[in-house]
């Protein structure tokens, strides 16, 4: 398949995904075109994680499709080095190396993986350092980071593979409220940018504010989806209006 522009970047189509015998996705279908922020969100445990990790080969999956710029994920031949190049993913947790700077972690990919050179990698990541707003910090280790500060550098790494896609997985979950906006502030920088961005999150009110679409998963499957402005103030099946009561 000859993948362009005007075709989805991410397609997926009637995922299902299983855990032994406890089926995580059941029948997921959703169409990320290109420069679209799409939020993900609904109870813990509802396969909001699952289906991103899926999206990059993280997990594999049962049955469906998802294409990835025309490129099926779930063939066997598939370079999952290539498909990561073109699928960032930030996670809960920052996963810095704690012996390497703030700099030396976003170079280390471009690096080993790219074989990029030395100063021209150098010269990126100090661009993704201004970026991320962490001007100042690049010598500096994780342990000598904020939360919000370890958040930037990671997704500072995951830009500096130049990928066209972003997965976030609950990036602000493990931060403390005062650096939440911090990491916020990045991501809506990059959506302002075109970036490609899937995120998984419980900021209800970031999602309202940058969100192209926003998809409500509930027991494996997508329960109610639309742009911000119907998905808030006008959700029309009862389990999105009971979820959007208890935490708005």
């Amino acid at each position: 398949m000859v993948w362009t522009d005007t075709d989805p970047m991410v397609s997926i189509k009637d995922l299902h995904k299983s855990f032994g015998s406890l089926e995580v996705l059941k029948g997921v279908s959703m169409d990320i075109m290109k420069g679209e922020v799409i939020c993900i969100i609904g109870p813990s445990g509802s396969g909001k994680s699952t289906l991103i990790r899926c999206v990059n080969a993280l997990n594999n999956f049962q049955s469906g499709s998802i294409l990835v710029e025309g490129q099926e994920v779930n063939d066997p031949d598939l370079d999952k080095l290539e498909l990561r190049k073109k699928v960032g993913m930030v996670f809960q947790q920052y996963n810095l190396f704690p012996h390497k700077t703030a700099i030396e972690n976003i170079m280390m990919a471009p690096l080993l993986v790219l074989k990029d050179k030395k100063e021209d990698v150098e010269r990126l990541a100090r661009g993704l350092i201004k970026k991320v707003r962490l001007e100042g910090k690049e010598d500096s280790y994780p342990g000598e980071l904020s939360g919000g500060q370890q958040q930037r550098v990671a997704i500072a790494r995951s830009l500096a593979m130049n990928p066209d896609v972003m997965l976030f997985d609950e990036v602000t979950a493990a931060l403390d409220p005062e650096t939440v906006n911090e990491v916020l502030q990045t991501i809506r920088d990059l959506a302002e940018d075109g970036m490609t961005c899937i995120l998984v999150t419980h900021e209800m009110g970031f999602a309202r504010e940058v969100a192209d679409h926003i998809y409500f998963t509930d027991r494996g499957v997508i329960v109610e989806h639309g742009p911000p402005a119907t998905f808030f103030d006008a959700a029309k099946d009862p389990r999105t209006i009971a979820f959007l009561g208890q935490i708005l």
